[in-house]
């Protein structure tokens, strides 16, 4: 059997670091599509996108690990199914269970793994993926000057390049607007021909101007004078040079600790603990609302008569009657205006608790799916396996197919209950883990038509099956009760 066991383990392991490597390929390409808008155009050195992909990869893992061990478990058991090695081990006496054993541990393995690193690396890697990629997003786009447009992006400055020539570095008709004035009037600069560089550590942008003049509003400031009485400087010039700050191009980084209390950047440890606390607070609101009120309803009676406090009903009654039109009035405008009070702080109270909650529901969400992702190799493991048993056929194509579409029923029911469990619909624990329970009932009956060496079109054991779950039906022995006593009359 230790010669069987590595046989097996040498020939899933292959398929299931390349079907891990494709899948994290696919994931990564998905990635890159979504944010295609926000990488583009940005002038990003490479260094900035290989570590921003680097950072990805590693949240992707725990994602790609079910579907690499479902594809895998898919075309190591068609092989063996469609080569008779898989008859030749049950001929030697050997059963299904004793052939996945060793497959098995290293399915278990790898579902330990997935959640260590769902919650040790993922979370890390998670941060330092927003980080970065919140700054690409707040980054401006690559300094791009065309002709015949009013470029607006340096700050305090507005540029009409006419004409560049080939070399992107000789230009034509350029003109200036200088803002950088605290007093709002402008400085106009225009040059019939110049030339533009970077300084070497691209902080600066240099025009050195020839031929133009230099219009400016504000040659002497004096608040005492009215516009039409300021003087205008007009001059011209053989070569100017202007030097534009491009510091705001430069990508600044986001301090990390702004997202670190977000959920998905916690392990399980530290869910644990935000959870507990929003859950009191929760609480907290909940249990003063009422105190809350009373203390109001009893600031009313003591508005019109404080000696009345702790009175009886029959004591206010008779003492309301003793009231004149005009305290009637007041305690009546004043009751009206605190019972408005009352309802506002009743609904931001429920608004609040309903915020709190929604935020509780996605932490407890995060809960789940570490232990949910990991649950799903070994579910995925167990519905391959059977699987690749019954078809029968071996390579890419069916077991690729095939694996599509279980896993997209698995992830599409994950999605819909993680979605309803956001929504407050269901509970965190019933949305994160009722896609692995509904698979699980075909994983067991995968292994049990496996196990009896079922073929796919042989349908018998499908049909013993439902016929075993029907009779166990209390509606279907209600009907046959009835139709018995229907022909006893």
């Amino acid at each position: 059997m230790k010669v069987a066991d590595k046989f097996l383990l040498k020939n899933y392991i292959g398929p299931f670091i390349l079907t891990f490597l494709v899948v994290l390929f696919v994931l990564m390409m998905q990635f890159l599509w979504k944010y295609v808008d926000d990488l583009v155009g940005k002038g990003l050195e490479l260094g900035v996108l290989l570590k921003l992909l680097f950072y990805s990869t590693f949240t992707f893992v725990p994602l790609a690990l079910p579907l690499a061990i479902l594809l895998s478990s898919l075309i190591t058991f068609g092989n063996l199914s469609e080569r008779n090695e898989l008859t030749a081990f049950k001929c030697a006496g050997i059963p299904l269970a004793r052939i996945m054993q060793p497959l098995t541990i290293f399915a278990l393995c790898l579902s330990v793994f997935a959640f260590v690193f769902s919650n040790n690396v993922v979370p890390v890697m998670s941060l330092k993926f927003t980080t970065l990629l919140h700054d690409i997003q707040a980054q401006k786009p690559a300094l791009s000057i065309d002709e015949g447009i009013f470029y607006r992006e340096i700050d305090n400055y507005i540029i009409r390049i006419g004409k560049k020539d080939k070399d992107n570095s000789t230009i034509h008709d350029v003109l200036v607007y200088d803002h950088t004035k605290t007093t709002g009037y402008t400085t106009v600069t225009y040059g019939k021909k110049g030339t533009m560089a970077l300084s070497p550590n691209k902080q600066y942008l240099y025009f050195t101007l020839e031929d133009g003049f230099i219009y400016d509003e504000n040659a002497s400031y004096d608040p005492s004078l009215t516009a039409k009485e300021m003087p205008i400087l007009r001059g011209t010039f053989k070569t100017q040079q202007i030097r534009f700050d491009l510091s705001s191009f430069q990508m600044q980084k986001t301090d990390e600790e702004f997202y670190k209390d977000s959920y998905q950047m916690l392990n399980i440890f530290q869910l644990d603990n935000y959870i507990d606390t929003m859950q009191s607070d929760i609480f907290a609101v909940e249990s003063t609302r009422g105190s809350n009120l009373l203390n109001n309803v009893r600031t009313i009676s003591n508005y019109y008569n404080p000696q009345l406090a702790n009175s009886s009903q029959t004591a206010v009654q008779a003492a309301d009657d003793t009231l004149d039109t005009q305290q009637t009035y007041t305690a009546y405008t004043y009751a009206i205006q605190a019972a408005r009070e009352n309802s506002g702080y009743l609904e931001f109270s429920a608004l609040d608790c309903e915020s709190q909650e929604r935020q509780l529901a996605r932490y407890e969400i995060e809960w789940h799916r570490k232990f949910s992702l990991s649950m799903a190799c070994l579910l995925l493991f167990f519905i391959g396996v059977p699987l690749g048993a019954i078809i029968r056929k071996g390579g890419l194509g069916i077991p690729l197919t095939v694996s599509i579409l279980v896993f997209v029923l698995y992830w599409v029911t994950s999605t819909i209950g993680e979605r309803m469990a956001r929504a407050g619909t269901i509970p965190p624990y019933i949305g994160m883990w009722i896609s692995s329970v509904l698979l699980l009932p075909m994983g067991i009956f995968l292994i049990v038509m496996a196990s009896r060496e079922a073929s796919l079109s042989d349908m018998s054991a499908l049909k013993k099956f439902f016929n075993k779950l029907s009779s166990i039906n209390p509606l279907h022995k209600l009907s046959v009760h009835h139709e018995d006593s229907t022909n006893m009359q």
